[in-house]
Order: C-alpha cells, then structure tokens, then sequence
C-alpha cells in the first residue's frame, strides 16, 4: 500500500514522503491516526498545493524577520550603570533593558528573544545575539558605559572644622 505521511513517523519517514507499507500498518494504524492518507493522485495533487502554500508563508515571515534583523544591525545601544572603585558594576545589564532601549529606539523586540550567553557586568561594548526566527538571527550593539558613583569625601567634615575654629577664636576675644 502507497501512503503520503502527514507529518514525521519514526522509523518510516518524513512528512511529504510517499512510502510503502503492508496494509494492515496503513489501514490500521497510520491513516486512523491521521499521519498519512493514500497515495492518490489527487491527494498527491491536494498535498503539494498545501506544501506550496505552507512555504510561501514560511517564505514571508523568513522575509520579515530578516527586514527586522537589518533594523537591529542599525542600532547601537547605549546604557550607563553604576561601578563601584574596582570598575564592577552594580548588577547586571538584563535582557528587558536591551528591550527597553531598542523599543526607545524604533525596534519593538520581545526580551524573550535577546540571547545574553553570560550575565554584562563589566563596562564595554558587547555584540548580543537576537533569535528571530529559527533561520534568522541579528546581532544588537550595546555599549555598556560605568558611571563612577560619588561617595561622600571629608570635604564636609572639613568646611565645618574651620568654622569651629572661627568660633573658638570669636570665644577667645569676646573674653579678653
């Protein structure tokens, strides 16, 4: 018996394949279960119609993210965090960031989709990798740049120190 699989089956085939199997496996198990239907020619005609159809869709969203892919190959991105004296910043850069910044910047990208391999947690430029599609895959540029907190130095300490001593020097001559 001559059947036209639907979609893949171990051991058999892949989906659009015409294969031969005994009856009984055909009639029994593959057709009822709807992974294949005989081998007709109008089935045959029917399927490779629906094939055609199925890949120019694929065709048009492969297009898409493409287009999308480019968009993103455009944009740098720029974030400014905080480091502390050794240069190591405070957390890390996320992917919803990245997301947020290019959304800020015209490319509207689910986070889900930024592939940061390692946790950013040094200043630098970094080259983050977008899956689109399972055959697409842009590549974002970010710059990570550090912003040196201000800490409190001694320079209040010191302006009110010498008006303590002008204080004391007042005390001293209002007594002579």
């Amino acid at each position: 018996m001559k059947l036209l699989l639907k979609e893949d089956v171990d051991g058999l085939g892949f989906c659009g394949d015409e294969v031969e199997v005994k009856d009984g496996y055909g009639r029994n198990f593959l057709i009822p279960k709807g992974k294949a239907l005989l081998a007709t020619p109008n089935n045959l005609k029917a399927f490779n119609h629906q094939k055609r159809v199925v890949q120019g869709k694929v065709t048009k969203v492969i297009a898409a993210a493409q287009a999308i892919a480019d968009e993103i190959a455009k944009v740098t991105c720029t974030v400014t965090k905080k480091v502390g004296d050794t240069g190591k910043m405070f957390g890390s850069v996320t992917a919803q960031e990245v997301a947020d910044l290019l959304k800020g910047q015209g490319v509207d990208i689910d986070r889900r989709k930024i592939q940061i391999a390692e946790p950013i947690k040094k200043a630098g430029e970094y080259k983050i990798p977008v899956k689109l599609h399972s055959e697409v895959t842009g590549e974002i540029k970010l710059i990570v740049e550090g912003e040196q907190e201000a800490t409190e130095t001694a320079a209040p300490v010191e302006t009110a120190a010498p008006e303590v001593e002008q204080d004391v020097e007042q005390e001293a001559k209002v007594e002579e």
